[in-house]
């Protein structure tokens, strides 16, 4: 063998392109504490900036500060998850907690508009962008609940 070939029985590695809002995929497992909000505003921002969405910054992370909040108020285990992707023209965030869905309509009913009163603000930054939110039943294993955004680009251009 020449000393100039090389041979590697080791793959090369994955995607190598630069990021793009089409392939913004993002999770994060955070501690259930404080300081996670904070955490995920900040990782937002490095991860909207890098992948030349800067004119939704601003309402993603409002957006992301709210839903880890409201994860860490309602979860009962030490972590949450948040998840970022980006698909169709739409920043896409979803956060998972433990607190599990109640059986019993009035408890139900009660836990739901708690939540959407903690939400409040998040759902004006939605409306603002023309977005939509929700929360339900979280399907992964182990259950909880998971609450999601969806943010448009076009919406979001104009949010001041």
């Amino acid at each position: 063998m020449s000393p100039t070939a090389s041979v590697s029985a080791c793959p090369s590695g994955g995607d190598h392109s630069p990021p793009t809002p089409e392939n913004l995929t993002y999770s994060l497992t955070l501690p259930s504490a404080l300081t996670s909000p904070a955490i995920a505003r900040s990782a937002t921002r490095t991860v909207l900036t890098a992948h030349g969405l800067t004119a939704m910054v601003d309402p993603a992370t409002q957006a992301v500060a709210e839903l880890a909040a409201v994860a860490c108020t309602f979860t009962s285990t030490p972590e949450i998850y948040l998840s970022l992707r980006y698909r169709d023209g739409s920043l896409r965030v979803t956060a998972y907690d433990s607190h599990p869905r109640h059986t019993h309509a009035r408890l139900a009913a009660a836990c739901d508009s708690r939540r959407r009163a903690a939400l409040r603000l998040l759902a004006c930054v939605v409306r603002t962008c023309r977005g939509d939110w929700g929360f339900g039943d979280a399907r992964e294993p182990g259950g909880g609940t998971r609450t999601w955004v969806t943010l448009p680009r076009s919406g979001a251009a104009g949010y001041v």
